[in-house]
């Protein structure tokens, strides 16, 4: 298995661990017969896990070699999908979760630091096109979820057997990853790496980006409910579109982040998903909701991967700059369900998605924070072909 296959087979079960257990929240709700509250707090739970973990992998990366980090992260999350359904109480839920969490945030810093090497390496971008699998693998996950729901499968045994697939297709995809190779002189990462500042100003991208993407997949079945009026189908509809756009876009995004350069991508990105925002606000009609999804699912599509290669670029090493992004981007697609909630709820829905558009529209401004430090005698052909 080449090396490019084998982070993008991680990418895909990476995917699948996510789709496959949001699709029985509903059968872990009913088995413990949890209330709205304490389930809202049971799903804070896998944020927080990721905010402890994720700065500490770039430090397991450095200690243990990047390729095996990746290895054992991986499978310690995919180990970790059965274990909600597996909770005999509340509290043993919020255990499994936080250990979900942690799994999930550590395994996304080390896998996209892989990436970001292997395409110094191969000196052409391919991280969009690793996303769009991700999109993909939660795509595949979820709807294989939504099928074992609907015949009635117990999630213990649904969860577990997936667990068992997963676990499979990481050992394989494993031993296929990079091997390390530390350049000499760069020094340990920091225990507990927080964003430096130069990751910081990146992250205003991811966070832009992250925000537009999270209150677009939480509120667009809502929106297309609320104010268009929309039946259960087509509202479902409205969701499913603007993850197909956005996966779509990242699988071919590649190309694009090579003709343009990462600063225009960007930049077009933002431009498109503002269209697609004004559009949303204005409509009234259940067409044209949609049509504004999709063009914002098409607009985000490789700002978050731009944003992981950048930081990776810019970190004293790739994990520490992930980590760093990581942390930021989690941020945001936590934050960003809940304030246009509050927005929607305290003003109206299109207010709240014409925040959406002008959080795109900052974007664009920021959009040059991406370009690349001027390529040197020594730069590899990435670092050229990224300038813009």
């Amino acid at each position: 298995m080449s090396h490019h296959r084998a982070i993008a087979a991680v990418f895909v079960a990476h995917g699948a661990v996510a789709g496959s257990l949001a699709t029985r929240i509903p059968w872990i709700q009913d088995h413990l017969h949890l209330g709205p509250g304490t389930l809202g707090l049971a799903l804070l739970c896998p944020s927080i896990g990721a905010f402890i973990g994720m700065p500490l992998a770039s430090r397991l990366a450095y200690r243990f070699g990047g390729r095996a980090a990746t290895r054992v992260l991986l499978a310690l999350w995919c180990g970790a999908l059965a274990l909600p359904a597996l909770a005999p109480a509340p509290a043993w839920l919020f255990a499994a979760f936080l250990l979900y969490g942690a799994a999930a945030g550590m395994c996304d810093v080390v896998m996209n630091a892989q990436a970001v090497v292997l395409e110094r390496q191969l000196g052409r971008s391919i991280i969009s096109g690793l996303h769009g699998l991700w999109c993909v693998g939660s795509l595949a996950g979820g709807g294989i979820g939504a099928l074992a729901a609907q015949t009635g499968i117990d999630a213990r045994l649904h969860l577990g057997v997936t667990a068992l697939v997963l676990l499979s297709l990481g050992a394989v995809a494993g031993r296929g990853l990079l091997p390390d190779s530390s350049p000499a002189g760069v020094p340990a990462p920091r225990r507990f790496a927080l964003p430096t500042r130069a990751i910081l100003v990146i992250g205003l991208v991811g966070f832009c980006g992250t925000f537009a993407e999270g209150a677009s997949s939480n509120w667009a079945a809502v929106y297309l409910t609320e104010v268009a009026a929309a039946g259960p189908g087509v509202a479902a509809a409205g969701y499913m579109t603007f993850m197909l756009c956005m996966a779509g876009a990242r699988l071919v995004g590649d190309r694009v982040i090579h003709r343009l350069g990462p600063v225009t991508a960007v930049r077009a990105g933002g431009i498109v998903a503002a269209v697609g925002g004004a559009i949303v606000v204005a409509a009234r009609t259940p067409a044209l909701c949609i049509a504004g999804f999709a063009l914002l699912g098409l607009g985000v599509a490789v700002i978050v991967p731009l944003v992981f290669a950048a930081a990776g670029n810019a970190g004293p090493t790739p994990g520490e700059g992930v980590a760093g992004i990581a942390t930021i981007t989690y941020l945001s697609g936590l934050t960003a369900p809940a304030v246009t909630g509050w927005v929607a709820g305290g003003i109206s829905y299109p207010a709240a998605f014409a925040m959406v558009t002008g959080v795109m529209v900052l974007l664009t401004l920021l959009a040059p924070v991406l370009r690349p430090a001027p390529a040197g005698p020594h730069a590899t052909p990435l670092a050229h072909a990224r300038r813009s």
